[in-house]
């Protein structure tokens, strides 16, 4: 069945299936911010680390190995969905018709490309799922998308603690990105998501192989069992989505420009009366906080 086709049928079920009840919609404990954090920080020291050492000539397979050893290095057992990496107009999906055209290829690093790294790794039962826009060389197109996408984070606390629904704030990021010229790629995911809710998950910690590259390898072994015992659709942050937002959410804008495809997700905390950031000291704002400043 073409991606398309696929798209449109998994809308219908969306917005009705989105109102189940589910064991993330919750206010989160101390303990468990405390634990994502964790998951978090390890995930980002990940991309972080591996971004020292990319060089020129590199393949995206070469760095989604890289970044899984370092993280089963590190102690990690479990993965939320196996490692990504997308390098130059790969980042942007034009054109693609299947699923694993998404997965990393065998495509090589060139020295004025950006590129994004994407790791979930489970800490102690915490998903820790990030992603991390970063080029080799300084990249005005990247400059100009990741400029954006921060003033765009510093608006989601805002949007989430609103009586907007979820799938209302899903059109307005859409809508604002493309009158301000950028492509939606996140609409090109599986199920056009904007993020997925995250929650501790309750599995033995044992080491399994990530799947062979196929559309069911979009997640781990483990990952698939979870969102399915979530019934996966209240834990998607989707165009139809109209189901609670308390809780935590991995929120993964992905925008476009150019030849250029750019991101960020982390971890956003939704409580009922307000909204906020699980970690304000994240990468993106780190490295790229001086654009803004700079206005």
């Amino acid at each position: 069945m073409p991606i398309e086709k696929r798209r449109g049928l998994l809308s219908k079920l969306s917005s009705k299936i989105s109102k189940y009840n589910s064991g993330s919609v919750h206010t989160p404990t101390q303990e468990e911010k405390t634990g994502f954090l964790k998951a978090q920080r390890l995930a980002y020291r990940c991309v972080t680390e591996i971004e020292k050492e990319m060089q020129e000539g590199w393949t995206e397979l070469q760095a989604t190995k890289r970044m899984e050893t370092f993280l089963r290095d590190h102690g990690v057992k479990i993965f939320l969905h196996r490692p990504f990496a997308w390098f130059g107009d790969h980042a942007r999906f034009d054109g693609y018709k299947r699923f694993t055209q998404f997965h990393p290829s065998k495509r090589k690093l060139q020295v004025n490309e950006s590129f994004i790294l994407d790791v979930s790794p489970v800490v102690d039962g915490y998903i820790g799922d990030i992603g991390y826009s970063s080029s080799l060389n300084k990249n005005a197109e990247l400059d100009h998308g990741m400029k954006y996408l921060l003033k765009l984070r510093s608006e989601l606390p805002k949007l989430f603690s609103s009586s907007m629904s979820s799938s209302e704030i899903w059109h307005k990021v859409d809508q604002d990105s493309k009158q301000n010229g950028f492509d939606n790629v996140h609409s090109l995911y599986p199920f056009a998501v904007l993020g997925h809710r995250v929650y501790k998950v309750h599995l033995p910690n044992i080491s399994f192989p990530l799947l062979p590259i196929s559309f069911a390898s979009w997640f781990s072994l483990q990952g698939s069992f979870e969102f399915l015992s979530h019934k996966v659709l209240p834990e998607l942050l989707t165009p139809d989505h109209e189901g609670e937002k308390t809780g935590l959410w991995a929120i993964e804008p992905h925008l476009g420009k150019g030849k250029t495809g750019f991101k960020f997700e982390e971890i956003l905390v939704v409580e009922k009366n307000k909204a906020y950031w699980l970690d304000d000291e994240v990468p993106h704002v780190q490295k790229y906080g001086k654009l803004l400043e700079a206005v």
